[in-house]
């Protein structure tokens, strides 16, 4: 019997919401519909398909305030930030729409006697997206609309701290008359996830989110000789030149570092400075880092939020505590930022050097 899950807000604690997860019958069931939707909706027009979509895309974010407020409070990213993955979504979504056309044309080869040669991309089936949290919208479109215009059908699972984007999208589906089967939704847990792999009615599965979960979904996929699309996280680097502009290169590294609560796969985490500007750009990098604003992402002056929860607070100041145990020091004094609060995963940014 399937369990139920809460979505905890990292803002107050409170309840954002909560609801069952779907077990084996709702599997099936939703399998069951995206497989008698695939023959009518890959007949469908290519032209037809982008119009649908095109509609779903717009609709999803219509009320784009309501939208940045569920992020805010799902995931506590500062409400001031929020229209900008509103607008990466439809960016991105009208773009992947617009290229359609020419991306799944047909490719013309030469032709050899008695042979008409081309090569001709075909709809795989149902595809399985499995979102994250950190920027729920912008990852589900990388993933979500090319699958729908290219002619499969879609079944989402998106993460437990961030359903109310699975709503929204399962709402502007049906709104925009994509036909039932084609988008649809399914609330699960890391075994349900495992089982919709494991039928043969799922063709291929992309997925974003942690190294972890990556090889787990490479795993499970490779046993059934299925294509995988992985978008896992990083520890990216960046190297700031002897003759790098300094203000601008600290102002571009502390928004890189800790935008969105540095909770980005592509967040920076090492900085090499070269050593004829090392001093100037610790100074420059300090300064800009103590003009952050720690505090309630629903306040619009806020600039920094709480990570998602807290045990990775916890885990992020563990790993603060192991390095300077191990003799690194710290740049950032957490008593400059006054919004952190008991109970909740508040946290002050820091850098470290001589790690």
């Amino acid at each position: 019997m399937a369990g139920r899950f809460q979505t905890i807000s990292p803002v107050d604690g409170s309840i954002v919401f909560e609801r069952a997860l779907d077990g084996a019958e709702a599997i099936d069931r939703t399998l069951a519909s995206a497989s008698s939707a695939r023959g009518p909706w890959r007949e469908l027009a290519l032209e037809e398909r982008s119009r649908l979509v095109r509609r779903f895309v717009e609709l999803a974010v219509h009320d784009a305030d309501a939208v940045a407020h569920e992020l805010t409070m799902q995931m506590g990213r500062p409400v001031r930030d929020g229209g900008g993955e509103v607008g990466g979504w439809l960016l991105r979504g009208r773009t992947m729409i617009d290229l359609a056309a020419r991306g799944l044309g047909d490719i013309e080869l030469a032709d050899l006697d008695g042979f008409t040669r081309f090569i001709r991309r075909e709809p795989l089936g149902i595809v399985f997206v499995v979102a994250p949290w950190n920027y729920p919208w912008l990852t589900t479109v990388n993933a979500l609309v090319p699958a729908l215009v290219a002619g499969n059908t879609v079944v989402l699972k998106h993460s437990e701290q961030t359903p109310l984007v699975a709503e929204r999208i399962g709402r502007a589906a049906k709104e925009a008359g994509i036909p039932a089967g084609v988008l649809q939704v399914l609330y699960l847990d890391h075994g349900g996830v495992a089982d919709v792999i494991a039928d043969s009615r799922i063709a291929f599965v992309a997925f974003t989110g942690s190294v972890g979960g990556g090889h787990a979904i490479q795993t499970a996929a490779s046993t059934r000789f299925i294509g995988a699309a992985l978008e896992l996280g990083g520890k990216d680097p960046a190297y700031v030149c002897s003759d790098a502009d300094i203000e601008r290169s600290a102002a571009n590294l502390v928004d890189g570092a800790f935008y969105n609560a540095g909770q980005s796969c592509c967040g920076i985490e090492r900085i090499y400075v070269h050593q004829d500007v090392y001093q100037p750009f610790l100074e420059a990098f300090i300064a800009v880092a103590n003009e952050l604003t720690l505090g309630d992402p629903r306040d619009p002056l806020t600039t920094l939020g709480p990570v998602v929860r807290i045990r990775n607070a916890e885990g992020i100041q563990a790993q603060i505590e192991e390095a300077m145990a191990a003799g690194a020091r710290a740049l950032l004094d957490p008593s400059h930022f006054e919004g952190s609060q008991r109970g909740l995963p508040y946290m002050a940014p820091q850098a470290l050097v001589d790690v």
